[in-house]
């Protein structure tokens, strides 16, 4: 049977992955519209360095993050200057690691969408006196409704899945940092299979069902 400190990982997991999708789908849209629109020299830049996470393992980034966010990190003087402390170790670096760690997913799906979509209903809301600001969530937006929708689902599947860099970053403290893969972890660790057969089966499943349930609806959206 599941224990306390099962649910309290998975309360926390669950928390994590709905915040950084949220994070994930303000800062990825302009970003993928910027990539999607843009003829800039520096897009193979930015597109590269927003494609890193797929490349590199997550203790690499996790790693370079716990610099950046310690006390000698530009990250960390600017948070210890606002009188914030120091992030490493907290929720709230591991909500910073995790947007790092999964902004492809989002940036990617949706950079596809905005490119698919093309010049023409920009053109045609534009003779209609349309402003750039109505054409985008009037026109653009509903068009890529199901970029949005696989985008969501890749984010927060990926979140829940993490493991190296939310250990790097986040570490092992139970109720504050300690998400379900780490949990596993502990309990293979202490030989405790049973219970982290219980908590793999159920990520198993819940990834299991959130793609099949975004292919359904994929495919819904296709007929439609």
């Amino acid at each position: 049977m599941l224990g306390e400190t099962d649910f309290s990982a998975i309360i926390l997991t669950l928390k994590l992955a709905a915040i950084t999708t949220i994070i994930l789908l303000l800062i990825g849209t302009p970003i993928a519209w910027w990539l999607a629109r843009s003829q800039a020299w520096w897009k193979g830049i930015v597109s590269a360095i927003v494609m890193l996470p797929i490349v590199l393992p997550p203790t690499v980034i996790g790693f370079y993050l716990l610099l950046a966010m310690g006390s000698q990190g530009w990250i960390g003087h600017i948070t210890q200057a606002l009188g914030l402390g120091l992030l490493p170790f907290t929720f709230v670096g591991l909500v910073i690691a995790s947007v790092f760690y999964s902004l492809p997913f989002v940036v990617q799906p949706l950079q596809n969408a905005f490119e698919s979509i093309g010049q023409r209903p920009l053109e045609v809301a534009a003779t209609l006196r349309a402003s750039p600001f109505d054409t985008f969530f009037s026109v653009i937006l509903p068009l890529a409704k199901p970029a949005y929708l696989t985008a969501s689902v890749l984010a927060f599947a990926h979140t829940m899945g993490e493991f190296g860099i939310v250990l790097m970053v986040g570490g092992n403290i139970p109720d504050k940092t300690r998400v379900v893969s780490v949990q596993i972890y502990e309990h293979v660790e202490a030989i405790e299979y049973s219970q982290a057969h219980l908590l793999s089966a159920a990520m198993l499943a819940f990834s299991f069902l959130m793609l099949l349930a975004l292919y359904a609806l994929n495919n819904k959206g296709k007929r439609t």
